[in-house]
Formats: structure tokens, sequence, C-alpha cells
């Protein structure tokens, strides 16, 4: 014969009632994700971007710095109008490495057309790099003199270097148009290898603070 008590089999019935009704504890670990309460981002751009930080700022610094190349062309097409074409600023000009002495460079009115756009393309491609690519936080005056320094060597590599390499394409037996091309390349691959390390560790380098912050940020937006 049992002893068991009526009341005790009726205590056991209602924890088993209330422990099947209570909820589950929304931020308690999920043993099968191998992960305490972490999700991780849905979109695959996203993933990326926080799995990679350092080549998605690379390829950033390349695709947003057609921003001011934008800006020179639309500036080189105002300044040729207003210099050349409304003023006809066209005499011969020629200073230090400037040629504007034949026809087709526009003389003066050229050279200034340049300088308008290449100094107005660089003011752009400061701020966009500095806050758009690499999200600096280094003061704007201890960023701007170095970058300065960095854009009169840019320019001078842009005026130095492709005649030269065009003319060592010609002496192989090339022609106009792949020397031209050849030319374009190698100035804009220097460009990036001078200019990124650069910009990256020297003239827009970011506090060990704000980087910190970035990365909670990321670890944020990525259980978001």
């Amino acid at each position: 014969m049992s002893n068991t008590n009526p009341d005790d089999s009726q205590v056991f019935t209602g924890r088993i009632a209330r422990d099947s009704s209570t909820p589950a504890d929304p931020a308690a670990p999920d043993i099968h994700s191998g992960s305490p309460g972490a999700k991780k981002p849905s979109n695959p751009f996203r993933r990326f971007m926080d799995r990679y930080p350092n080549l998605w700022e690379f390829i950033l610094f390349n695709i947003l710095s057609n921003i001011s190349t934008i800006t020179r062309f639309i500036l080189a097409w105002v300044g040729t109008a207003v210099f050349v074409n409304a003023l006809h600023i066209t005499q011969p000009f020629s200073f230090l490495i400037f040629n504007y002495s034949s026809p087709k460079s526009n003389g003066l009115g050229g050279f200034l057309t340049f300088l308008m756009a290449e100094a107005i393309a660089q003011v752009v491609n400061f701020f966009v790099q500095m806050k758009w690519v690499f999200k600096s936080d280094s003061s704007f005056k201890n960023a701007a003199w170095k970058y300065i320094i960095l854009a009169v060597i840019i320019v001078i590599v842009n005026l130095v270097l492709p005649p030269w390499v065009t003319s060592l394409c010609h002496s192989w037996g090339w022609n106009d148009q792949v020397a031209a091309t050849v030319a374009s390349v190698v100035n804009t691959l220097l460009a990036v290898i001078v200019s990124y390390p650069l910009l990256k560790w020297w003239i827009m380098p970011k506090s060990k603070k704000h980087e910190e912050e970035i990365r909670k940020a990321r670890q944020e937006a990525s259980r978001a």
C-alpha cells in the first residue's frame, strides 16, 4: 500500500504547471549558437565591413577619391570657359616645371585653370579622406600642413612622371595611345602607394581612444 499524500501530488503537479508556463529568459545564452546572446549581422556587406575593416577602409579610400577627381574635371571645364573662352587669357606662360607655352596648353589661362581645379580638388579630398574614409580625430591644424606637403608632392609627380613614362614607352616602339594609358596607370598606382600610408599613419591617424570607440561601435552594430 502506498503512503503518498494526495496533497503532495497536487503540490508537485502545480509546480510542473508553473514551470512550463514560465517564459524563457530572452537574455539567456543559446547553447547551440556558441556565443552568449550574440547575433551576427544578416547583411553580408555589413559582415564584410566588420570582418575586414582595414581592407574596407582601403576600398573606400579608392572609391571616394573619385569625388575629388570629379571636382577637378568640373572645375577644369569651368576654368576653360572663363579664363580661355571668355577672358581670352591665352598668352604663353612658363614657370619652373609648369610649361604652358604651346597653343594647345591655352597659355596662362590653362595654368590658372589647372591651379584653381587642383587647389579646390585637394581641399575637397582632404575633408573626404579625413571625415569619411579614415574618420580621424586629428586636429585640423596638425593635419592640414602635412596634407599640403603631400599634395605638392603628388602634383609634382603628376607633372614630371607621365612625360617620362610616355617617352620610355615610345622608345620601346609603343604607340601614343598605349603609352598614354601606361603613363596614366603608373601615375595612379604611384599616387595610391604614396598617399594611402601617409594619410593613414602620418597625416590623419586615429588616437587609441578613438579607435577603441570605433571598435565598440562596430561590435554593437554587429549585434543589432
